[in-house]
This record gives C-alpha cells, sequence and structure tokens, in this order.
C-alpha cells in the first residue's frame, strides 16, 4: 500500500469516529432534555434515505409552564365555626395572659402604649374601631410591624343588640376594610363594643372570618377610677389563660398608660407569659 492511500484510509477512519461520536452526544442531549420535561429519552432516530424533511420547532411545553403551576395546591383554613358565646380565655403554656386595648387607635395614648410593649418585648392585640382606624393607618402598620394583633371591633361602637343584620354587616365589613388596608391582612378576631353579642354579631363575624373573644378580667379603666386601682385589678385578676381588657381611646387614657407601666412588668417579674392567641380553625 502506498504512502497517499495509507493517509486517506486513516482520514476515512476518523471522519466515521466524529461523526459517530457526534450522533451519540446529539441523542444523549435529547434524552437529558426529554427527561427533565418528564417525557420518555428521546430515541435516535433510525437513518432514512434522502435528507430529512425539515419540521417546524414546537416550543417546550416545560418551558413555558410556570414554574408556581408545580408543587402541592395551597392549603386553604377551613371555615370559622359560629359560636354561640365568645371566648373568655386563652389557652397556652404556662402561665400565659393576653392583653387587650379597645376603642383605638388614639395619637394621644397609643403610642405610649405601643412603646412600653416595646420596651418589654410583648405582642397584644388592639381592637379598633374603623373610624379611628381610617385616620391613623400609621398606627396600625406599628402594630403590624411590631407583631401585635388587631381585632375588629366595628366602625362606630354602637350597641349592635339595636342595629339590623345589615347594619352589622357594615359596620364589620367597612372595618375590616380599613385594617385590612392598612394592617396587610383581614382581622380574625371580632370584639362587640359594651360586650353585647347577639346572634346575628355572631354569625356575620363567622362569615366574615373572626372569631368572637371578649375577656376575663376588666380593669374598667374607662371610669377613670386612678392609675393605682387600675394597676391592682390586673395584679388581682392574674392568672393563666386571661384576658385582660384595657382602653388606649374614647376618652382621657392616661391612666391607663400610666398604669401599663407599673403592672407589666410585674407581671413579666412574676412569671408570666405575656402574648397573643392562636386562632385554631375547625
Amino acid at each position: 500500500m502506498t504512502k497517499d492511500q495509507l493517509l486517506t484510509r486513516l482520514l476515512t477512519r476518523r471522519r466515521a469516529l466524529l461523526a459517530g461520536a457526534a450522533a451519540v452526544g446529539a441523542a444523549g442531549t435529547a434524552g437529558l432534555f426529554a427527561a427533565l420535561g418528564g417525557e420518555d429519552p428521546v430515541k435516535p432516530p433510525l437513518p432514512a434515505a434522502g435528507p430529512p424533511a425539515r419540521r417546524p420547532l414546537k416550543p417546550s411545553a416545560y418551558r413555558l409552564q410556570p414554574l408556581t403551576g408545580y408543587g402541592p395546591p395551597h392549603t386553604a383554613p377551613g371555615r370559622t365555626p359560629v359560636r354561640h358565646e365568645p371566648l373568655l380565655r386563652v389557652h397556652g403554656r404556662g402561665r400565659t395572659m393576653v392583653l387587650t386595648f379597645d376603642d383605638g387607635p388614639d395619637p394621644r395614648y397609643t403610642p405610649a402604649v405601643l412603646d412600653t410593649l416595646a420596651e418589654y418585648d410583648v405582642r397584644a392585640m388592639f381592637f379598633v374601631c374603623g373610624e379611628m382606624a381610617v385616620d391613623n393607618k400609621d398606627l396600625l402598620e406599628r402594630m403590624s410591624d411590631e407583631g401585635h394583633i388587631v381585632g375588629n371591633h366595628t366602625w362606630s361602637h354602637p350597641l349592635l343588640t339595636r342595629l339590623s343584620r345589615g347594619r352589622i354587616r357594615s359596620e364589620m365589613e367597612r372595618t375590616s376594610d380599613v385594617i385590612e388596608e392598612a394592617y396587610g391582612e383581614r382581622p380574625q378576631w371580632f370584639r362587640a363594643p359594651y360586650g353585647a353579642w347577639n346572634r346575628a354579631a355572631f354569625q356575620l363575624g363567622a362569615e366574615l372570618g373572626m372569631e368572637p373573644l371578649a375577656w376575663t378580667v376588666d380593669t374598667l379603666d374607662w371610669t377613670t377610677p386612678g392609675a393605682r386601682t387600675i394597676e391592682r385589678r390586673v395584679e388581682n385578676g392574674a392568672a393563666p389563660g386571661v384576658v385582660v381588657l384595657s382602653h388606649d381611646a374614647g376618652g382621657d387614657r392616661s391612666q391607663s398608660v400610666r398604669a401599663l407601666r407599673e403592672y407589666l412588668p410585674q407581671l413579666l417579674d412574676s412569671g408570666y407569659h405575656v402574648t397573643v392567641p392562636r386562632r385554631h380553625y375547625a
């Protein structure tokens, strides 16, 4: 065999090897993309006579589907039960108590209440009235930022037992709308003004996704009995599961502010865990 014939044969064998490697690589890549798309690996096509017909490229279905389409669907919370009486106590580990403040937010007193709670790293509940909240949305934003719970206390603080079902719904819905806008989510708790509940209040509250919460210890701070009296009522009523009622609006609440500064550190020193309740869906 001449030198030129040997060189020609080597070049022909090299081209065949390169062509085979390219075919194998293309088939492997096709199989990999098919596996990512959830399909069976693509087998290399059989050789056909003549040039292969050109087919229009189809967009990948996998690439067009949003990533949020994968994974388990979000589980919606269960329906809020319709109760026949409000919750009076909360359940928690150890000596757990809840502080609640009604009728606000009031820019004269609510910031001072929030300052004291922040000083001791304590969260509380604020049952707000819509007509107060609509002009003080910044305070609702602060409550959200600092981890407090905002509940619905109607729009204008009426006696619900004297209202029609439609009026009660309007009082609740308008307030929930304002809370959602400023606080970031709709309220999950409701408290009837004056503690006057009726069937419509329980039913409509449940329809709007709210649990009814009353109280265990009433400080009667709205009567302005003096800061020391308010303080003593909280200390005497302190017990595991207790819900304390105070006010941060609806009148002169300077006594309530001063009393909180005194009884809160005493509760904590006595081993009480002052926190907010959790919702337990049915």
